[in-house]
């Protein structure tokens, strides 16, 4: 035992020379490591007379926790040095003047909204908004989503209740059902705004940026929708020419559906949108389903229309070549100063969109 009190009064001696967390790091090694001197007592128990055993063991213990108290209490200090040492040496005198003088820039999301918004306006679409929280039936059973379907799935889906009757919109989309129970036809609306899907990557984020369309009147057809995503497609990429073509797709609230892509060819390392023999998905549309006229309270005897939705954010990596959207989202102000645009800049289609 005298032993264990001389072991103690020796490692207590070391606490006091320690300087840093390196030193007491090396320490922890010395004692409690597998080769320590305390790990070492513990393996020699088993060649201690049984009659001893057990009273060495307990006070082994009590040694340890104490060493281990010890540990915590230097490892608290000198990591509250650390901390005061690098608060001190990156301490800012907001007191002194700036080098330049700061100047705030609009988000890349914000300008492409400004921009849609914009060239929508052109062809007589209003904006209309709905709530990021929503109820299941106008997320999904208005929109003619059958209750097995994937995308209500939890891993897709940010319910809010046990009941998945409350949650984040995954669209945009139930922004036309309401603008339809609230109102009568016709419709010619956009609906810009935030969605939420349970996924992370380079090329997704669990919230990101969606622009819904929907016109409904009367004779409204294919060939209007074409019409509309050609002159959108032109203005917000500035060409003259757009090379675009429908494929057949399959979404619940419309048909038929289709993905539409446009044209593209790679130049000097850049995209170059509009021309060429390479081929990129852009957004999905089609013509309204007649089972979400119906859930709208639209007589789908009488009326028809088109609607299509195109992420936002996709669109601005496209136009000002951002490789990774989650640097939309990661408030870096150097990102910002470089991507972001002038407050005045206000987007126009006699004036241009980007500036």
């Amino acid at each position: 035992m005298n032993d264990l009190a001389t072991l103690q009064q020796q490692i207590f001696n070391k606490f006091s020379q320690l300087k840093n967390k390196e030193d007491l790091e090396n320490l922890r090694i010395e004692v409690l490591g597998k080769k320590g001197s305390v790990s070492k007592l513990f393996q020699d128990l088993a060649t201690i007379d049984k009659d001893k055993k057990k009273e060495f063991a307990s006070q082994l213990n009590i040694l340890k926790s104490k060493i281990l108290e010890e540990f915590n209490k230097y490892s608290s200090k000198f990591g509250q040095d650390e901390l005061e040492k690098k608060l001190h040496s990156e301490t800012i005198d907001v007191t002194l003047p700036t080098p330049k003088k700061p100047q705030g820039k609009i988000h890349p999301v914000s300008q492409v909204i400004d921009e849609l918004t914009c060239i929508f306006a052109e062809l007589g679409f209003s904006v209309a908004e709905g709530p990021d929280i929503e109820n299941e039936y106008n997320n999904f059973t208005a929109l003619n989503t059958p209750p097995n379907h994937p995308a209500r799935d939890m891993h897709d889906t940010f319910y809010l209740d046990e009941n998945k009757q409350t949650l984040l919109r995954t669209h945009t989309s139930p922004v036309q059902i309401r603008t339809m129970l609230n109102d009568k036809p016709p419709f010619k609306i956009i609906a810009p705004g935030r969605t939420y899907r349970c996924d992370s990557d380079q090329t997704h984020t669990p919230m990101f940026h969606q622009l819904e369309g929907l016109y409904v009147d009367k004779n409204v057809t294919m060939a209007d929708l074409r019409g509309c995503l050609d002159y959108f497609l032109k203005k917000f990429f500035e060409v003259d020419q757009i090379k675009m073509r429908f494929r057949p797709s399959h979404f619940p609230f419309t048909e038929p559906s289709a993905e539409v892509d446009i044209g593209y060819e790679i130049k000097d390392g850049k995209i170059t949108i509009g021309q060429g023999d390479k081929w990129l998905e852009i957004l999905g549309c089609g013509m309204v389903h007649p089972n979400v006229l119906k859930n709208a309270k639209v007589d789908s005897r009488k009326y028809q229309g088109y609607a299509f939705g195109v992420g936002i954010d996709r669109l601005a990596m496209l136009k000002y070549g951002i490789n990774d959207l989650r640097s939309f989202f990661e408030s870096d102000v150097r990102w910002l100063e470089h991507f972001g645009f002038n407050a005045n800049d206000v987007p126009s289609n006699y004036r241009g969109l980007a500036r």
